[in-house]
């Protein structure tokens, strides 16, 4: 099933060196990997949009890139 959800979907990130050497940085600093440092940046981003605007639910969201 070449089409599967998958638990964790990849998704590239198309970013300055620069700025991603830095992420890096901070990272390595926090002892993280580079993906886990962004991970936690994306959590900290959607509690704090959910602080200000309630819960999101997904009950009958689709992304754009899964429609037809």
């Amino acid at each position: 099933m070449p089409n599967a959800p998958h638990k964790h979907p990849h998704y590239a990130l198309r970013i300055p060196a620069e700025t991603m050497d830095k992420l890096k940085y901070i990272a390595e600093y926090n002892g993280r990997s580079a993906n886990k440092e962004i991970e936690q940046l994306i959590l900290a981003h959607i509690a704090q949009f959910e602080g200000c605007h309630g819960d999101i639910s997904l009950d009958g969201f689709e992304p754009r890139s899964r429609r037809k």
